[in-house]
């Protein structure tokens, strides 16, 4: 089966090319011998080991783990054990502590700042190496016939080296001094790159007060605390520049300096990686990957693997597990909530990780899921909510008003490692404002601006299973809610025992389809976790025993894919199509426009009690501000959705044994039926949304609250991509096709009535017809394409690449329209007696003629 490489912003990716070392400033003369290269004289010059007694003294603080750990007064030793040597290790560095100034740029306890491969191994003249490992380019069979050619061709990059300070009484060990390197600036154990430092304003490393704090060993583990300072850099303009930092390392600066604590953990990967799972497009996982030059006997492979834990029965229990009963895996998956979590909190962040443990039943475990509050410091004093062994939830005092589930993963093999989930604080005005928004209408206790601890708690829990679920490997599912029929939104007994949509990795949020008669309660409303992500967990978890590596598995796991995509509800939509009407965030049902409709209507019902709704004692209108935001974004959101059905393609990947076809065009009735919703609901005048209460109280504008949202569906049809889709379409589809002409038809039919009719034109509909006529000018006499940027490309996998325009149809039907327009137009104006009408649409004939102009007197 075909692999598919995607990239998305919400999985982080090792570092694949060597960066040059940013080598630190020696404290002093002792260092300069005992420390990493570069820091010392000729990289030739044989180093000296000492017996291990001089190195290692009676004042050494030693505690044993995945290296032996030595602390001798001021300075850090590592002793490597041999077998340790060649032993791929993570690094995974995160801030632990921040102050304000950092914050207020985003970084937070907790931020990943950079992560990395690495592996120590020994170098001539008693020294130690540490090599950066990328597997970009890989073969992973030692016995295939390129796997000698490939490692000539990709030798890991040396990133430090280290003289051998003693070696162990047995022989089999060797001792590093490690204090400059972890306390200096480098890509392993500081920042990955300058705009990651740059990303929360931190310029020039202060060495004179940057610290080690602590390192810390463990059996699979080394964590290692250090305390940095760093320049402060002075804020972004507002034109995306950054003013120079002035003073040097140690130096004064008047932008002052931030000092931050770095967690390092450095975690050694499995000697025999878990056997991995290549990637299928129907089913949604995040990934790892590699160009494999053994796959392919006549080139190379894009080999992608999804990522997933590793859970495997115990020993004991495979038995059990082949025969199909449930077994507890021999290491579950763990998450603790960070105890600076407010109290009332926790059991719905609990409840979030634990929901999942129903969807693992399918993949043949239980309790393969845990949520648990971290122990405290009396119940085990050595836990640390930094140590890398521990995957968490961890509580941000932040204004943002997100959350994030980014995990670390093995690149030989997709095995996530660990996980911190950010949670920030603000989250719950986010959630607040949604439900707030979606379901003010249908339940009561969402009309008040502070919830319920209870109603809060059971938002806090959809949130935290939907980021849970992108920790067990799992991506957007915006397809998902589009397989459920509008009208089961609304039947009480069928929503509330199918939820409203099959999957909580779905951006459906609330059930705002739903009507006040329909009666439907919390049941109905919030989302959970569904068909279809119980079919992904089987599809990623389940063991296939008899598989001796992930391509004996592709045949079984396609025809357990096809059996399953019988069921419409198992659909995987993914969040990069931007041409696929079902693949939509925010959206509900099969139906756009119906759905649309259905969620006007309840925004009527709220935007009238928004006033009362919003009232708060002592306080001003920035409540009703903010809801009356809310209401007109949830407005536009529905534009949106029905605007992506003009000229739509159906996206439903495929392997070759499946029928049908991967691409389909979305019928023309459908299409049809989207311009006359946009038709009603938004080129005529949405009134509704103009409350003269809220807008008086708010300030709002309300010409430029309505020119907005039309501006932004006009310009989506408008565009070359919606143009050259609807020509493509006739091109493949014929008479079946919703053609171009037809649209304009449509278009000019809906947005220019007054002027057919010789009625006077008022200022909102003027302001359309500008915003109408100048995109149309803007294809046909296109602004100077800046020089400083790229043009933008199209997506990978479109179905429908956006041609040049000067090769296309595209300037010939804008062209054709603009004519029409301006014949409109000059035969209405001696009957239009509205002088504003007038002026508005002899200026509009005068853009037209002018436009036409140049572009005959530029034409080749």
């Amino acid at each position: 089966m075909k692999n598919f490489l995607l990239t998305l912003g919400l999985c982080t990716s090792l570092a694949s090319v060597a960066m040059a070392q940013t080598r630190p400033q020696a404290a002093d003369s002792t260092r300069r011998v005992a420390g990493a290269s570069g820091m010392q004289g000729s990289a030739t010059q044989k180093a000296q080991p000492k017996p291990y007694a001089d190195v290692i003294t009676a004042k050494a603080i030693s505690k044993d783990g995945l290296f032996k750990t030595h602390k001798v007064e001021d300075k850090y030793y590592f002793e490597i054990d041999d077998a340790v040597l060649g032993r791929e290790i993570l690094v995974v560095n995160r801030i632990s502590k921040a102050g304000a100034e950092v914050r207020a740029a985003s970084g937070y306890a907790g931020d990943q700042v950079g992560s990395s491969i690495v592996k120590f191994e020994k170098g001539p003249n008693n020294r130690i190496f540490l090599r950066k490992v990328s597997y970009s380019t890989y073969s992973p069979d030692s016995t295939k016939s390129m796997y000698q050619a490939v490692q000539r061709s990709n030798i890991q990059a040396i990133v430090a080296a280290f003289n051998v300070a003693a070696y162990s009484p047995d022989k089999k060990g060797s001792v590093i001094d490690i204090t400059d390197y972890i306390n200096g600036e480098n890509e392993i154990f500081s920042f990955s790159s300058a705009t990651a430092k740059s990303r929360i304003r931190l310029g020039n490393f202060v060495p004179d007060r940057s610290y080690i704090e602590n390192v810390r060993s463990f059996p699979t583990n080394v964590e290692v605390t250090t305390v940095k300072t760093y320049v402060l850099t002075p804020p972004t303009t507002g034109f995306g520049s950054t003013a120079p930092s002035s003073g040097g390392a140690g130096g004064s600066n008047l932008n002052g300096s931030s000092t931050i604590e770095l967690n390092t953990s450095m975690v050694v990967l499995p000697k025999v990686p878990m056997q991995p799972r290549f990637f299928d497009p129907r089913v949604g996982y995040f990934t790892v990957g590699y160009t494999d030059f053994d796959a392919n006997p006549q080139g190379v492979k894009e080999i992608e693997m999804v990522k997933r834990w590793r859970l495997e029965p115990k020993a004991q229990d495979m038995a059990k597990y082949k025969r199909g009963e449930l077994v507890e895996p021999q290491k579950p998956i763990i998450f603790y909530i960070d105890p600076a979590t407010p109290k009332k909190w926790v059991p719905y962040l609990i409840a979030g990780v634990n929901d999942w443990q129903k969807a693992f039943e399918k993949a043949g475990f239980k309790n393969a899921v845990i949520g648990k509050m971290a122990p405290s410091p009396k119940e085990n004093p050595d836990w640390s909510l930094d140590d890398a062994r521990h995957s968490a939830i961890v509580y941000k005092p932040s204004e943002i008003s997100n959350a994030s589930g980014p995990s670390i993963s093995d690149p030989r093999s997709g095995e996530i490692m660990e996980s911190h989930i950010n949670w920030y604080h603000n989250v719950m005005k986010l959630v607040h404002d949604w439900y707030f928004v979606q379901a003010a209408a249908i339940d009561p206790r969402a009309r008040k601006m502070e919830f319920s601890d209870e109603l809060m708690g059971d938002l806090i829990r959809f949130v935290s299973s939907h980021e849970v679920g992108h920790t067990l490997g799992l991506r957007h599912n915006y397809g998902s809610s589009s397989t459920v029929p509008v009208e089961n939104l609304r039947n009480k007994k069928w929503v509330e025992a199918n939820g409203h949509t099959p999957s909580i990795m779905d951006y459906a949020r609330f059930n705002y389809v739903a009507q006040p008669e329909d009666n439907i309660t919390p049941k109905g409303i919030y989302p959970r976790i569904g068909d279809y992500d119980l079919w992904a967990i089987e599809w990623g978890y389940k063991l296939l025993p008899n598989a001796k590596n992930a391509f004996d598995e592709v045949e079984t796991l396609n025809k357990l894919t096809m059996e399953k995509l019988k069921n419409r509800r198992n659909w995987f939509g993914t969040e990069t199509n931007p041409d696929d009407p079902h693949s939509q965030n925010e959206d509900l049902g099969d139906n756009s426009m119906k759905a649309s409709e259905y969620g006007i209507k309840n925004l009527q019902r709220i935007i009238v009690k928004l006033p009362e709704w919003t009232k708060e004692s002592n306080e001003g209108y920035d409540n009703l501000r903010n809801m009356y935001g809310q209401v007109s974004t949830q407005y536009n959101r529905y534009m949106g959705h029905v605007a992506k059905n003009i000229g739509g393609v159906y996206e439903n990947p495929k392997t070759v044994e499946q029928d049908g076809h991967v691409y389909e065009r979305t019928p023309a009735a459908t299409q049809k039926e989207a311009m006359a919703f946009l038709d009603k609901n938004l080129f005529t005048t949405p009134t509704w949304l103009l409350n003269p209460t809220v807008l008086n109280n708010t300030g709002s504008n309300p010409m430029l609250l309505i020119s907005r949202s039309q501006e932004n569906v006009v310009d989506r049809l408008i565009s070359n991509n919606t143009l050259t889709k609807l020509i493509a379409a006739e091109a493949m589809d014929g008479s079946k096709a919703y053609k171009v002409t037809d649209f304009f038809t449509d278009m000019n039919g809906s947005i220019f009535k007054e002027v057919k009719s010789n009625q006077a034109i008022d200022v909102y509909r003027r302001n359309l017809q500008k915003i109408y006529v100048e995109q149309l000018i803007s294809l046909v006499k296109p602004a100077p394409a800046p020089t400083s940027s790229a043009a933008p490309t199209g997506r990978g996998g479109s179905s429908t690449p956006t041609m040049d325009l000067k090769n296309s149809d595209v300037i010939s039907v804008a062209k054709a329209e603009l004519r029409n327009i301006n014949n409109m137009i000059k035969g209405s104006l001696a009957s239009q007696s509205d002088a504003l009408s007038n002026y508005h649409l002899m200026d509009l004939s005068e853009r037209i003629t002018e436009t036409l102009n140049y572009r005959n007197q530029n034409a080749l």
